[in-house]
């Protein structure tokens, strides 16, 4: 039996669709790399850390389920649980016991994470100043969001038993 794809029925990219596809790729690593680069300089930690320390700090109490946390940055729950125990180690976070579900935990900032996205913000959010939104005019600031907000929607199912990170 072959399984080999029908070439006759693949619908390739156009060279407009692979030259759009490729320069999304190249910014998205390039943007990647460069805020976890001054993250490393300015924290000692990676955007990915950065982003849950921000959603612990905008969170009421400063605390969220672990499995809020894992569905809000995109992550599998194995490589928040990783995150996470780095993030202790620093003493930044302290996991706590969901007192209504013996399985559950919550991740909560501590005083140190507090100090720490203090200090690191201002650097971070110039960052992403220089790297984004001072190189686009208003207009394609606003087309940008919205083509990024049709994207994600369409890639997070809102059935049972979607293949989605946090689920993982």
């Amino acid at each position: 039996m072959n399984t080999a794809p029908d070439t006759a029925a693949q619908r390739w990219l156009s060279p407009d669709e692979q030259r759009v596809w490729r320069s999304y790729l190249h910014a998205t690593t390039l943007l990647e790399d460069h805020l976890d680069r001054q993250l490393q300089r300015d924290a000692g930690m990676p955007h990915i850390y950065y982003g849950l320390l921000v959603q612990l700090a905008e969170a009421p109490q400063e605390r969220l389920r672990m499995t809020e946390l894992a569905m809000n940055a995109k992550i599998t729950r194995s490589r928040l649980s990783h995150a996470i125990a780095r993030l202790e180690g620093s003493g930044w976070v302290r996991r706590e016991n969901c007192p209504s579900d013996k399985r559950g935990q919550f991740a909560v900032l501590t005083e140190q994470g507090r100090e720490v996205l203090a200090r690191t913000a201002p650097g971070h959010v110039t960052a992403v100043r220089q790297a984004l939104f001072e190189r686009l005019t208003p207009e394609q600031q606003q087309a940008l969001g919205e083509i990024m907000q049709i994207v994600a929607e369409g890639l997070q199912p809102s059935e049972a038993g979607a293949d989605l990170p946090w689920l993982r």
